[in-house]
């Protein structure tokens, strides 16, 4: 009962569970949720209805800032962040991205440069298979999982070990690989 008038709602599990986070977001009881969104709402006076559309534009909300963290630019920026050499690799097996720090050990280590020649004749060689790799990923929660790689050009070699995780973007499916003694 608020202010005097009982109310009923009537609402899905989800919306229930979506209203608790949502009140739990902005520090508010179930009842002080449901007041601010009712207040909110004045034009329809369908205070259920109220709820699944607040609902919903807060799920979205929290989708897009998902979304933001979840890019690219996010795993440029964390490879940009990391002293020790890192890439990105692909579910292909290739480099999509690498920190500078990466680029200076192929320097030091193979006589390849970084334009596209040079790409084509960089090769990358792992001691666990990728589509392995992401399944043990997925199996233990996301531990990283070691693994030793080589890289090489027509007639040099550079053999390491590599601490790897999921990359946390949705698509498309990456791994962080970072050097661990490089």
């Amino acid at each position: 009962m608020r202010q005097g008038t009982r109310r009923g709602i009537k609402l899905e599990r989800v919306f229930w569970a979506t209203l608790k986070q949502l009140a739990e977001d902005k520090h508010l009881t179930l009842g002080e949720m449901v007041d601010e969104i009712e207040i909110s709402n004045t034009q329809t006076g369908n205070l259920t209805s109220a709820i699944r559309v607040a609902c919903l534009r807060w799920m979205t909300d929290q989708s897009t800032a998902l979304a933001k963290l979840a890019s690219l630019r996010t795993i440029n920026a964390i490879l940009g962040a990391c002293p020790a050499p890192a890439f990105a690799l692909s579910s292909t097996k290739k480099i999509l991205t690498f920190n500078p720090s990466f680029q200076n050990l192929v320097k030091r280590h193979l006589p390849v440069g970084f334009g596209e020649e040079g790409r084509r004749d960089l090769r990358l060689s792992l001691d666990l298979n990728v589509a392995d790799i992401f399944a043990r990923l997925d199996a233990n929660y996301g531990v990283p999982i070691a693994s030793g790689f080589v890289l090489a050009t027509a007639d040099r070699r550079y053999r390491g070990q590599l601490n790897i995780v999921r990359a946390p973007v949705k698509s498309p499916d990456l791994l962080l690989s970072f050097v661990v003694n490089g």
